[in-house]
């Protein structure tokens, strides 16, 4: 494989830090605040499943996240954090990759109605797949200096 400036794999390395910081952003910019204390992102996505056309969309979020708004916020907001970092770092990178594929569909099929979401959510998830199958992990990462996943 030929490549400019960086090797193959020295650019997956740069895609899957590139993830991170992505996802880094989406938990930075939240306002842990309204999100923790007032429930504000949970209440916010209890609308939208409210109102979503897919039957098992709805009875999902009602069977799992409304009963427990408070450990979900702390869930998502948290997952973003530990993907970012892990991504980053290059840290259980298979594991954060496969973690951040699942929360991207989830995060797709709740905000189906959205163009800018399905955007976002399908690129992510683009990245995902290719850091994964591009094994990202090879180079620039914890996961190399320690000899894990090959």
């Amino acid at each position: 494989m030929d490549a400019i400036w960086l090797t193959g794999a020295e650019w997956l390395a740069v895609l899957r830090i590139g993830l991170g910081l992505w996802w880094l952003e989406s938990w930075r910019h939240k306002d842990k605040k309204a999100w923790f204390e007032r429930g504000s992102g949970i209440e916010w996505a209890a609308g939208v499943a409210a109102e979503h056309r897919w039957r098992a969309v709805r009875a999902g979020f009602q069977a799992v996240v409304a009963p427990r708004p408070r450990v979900m916020a702390y869930v998502v907001a948290y997952a973003e954090l530990a993907l970012g970092v892990g991504l980053i770092l290059g840290l259980l990178t298979p594991v954060a990759l496969v973690g951040g594929l699942v929360l991207n569909g989830l995060y797709f099929v709740l905000m189906i109605h959205d163009w800018a979401e399905q955007g976002q959510n399908s690129m992510m998830a683009l990245i995902s797949g290719v850091g994964l199958f591009g094994m990202s992990w090879q180079t620039w990462s914890v996961d190399s200096a320690l000899g894990w996943f090959g």
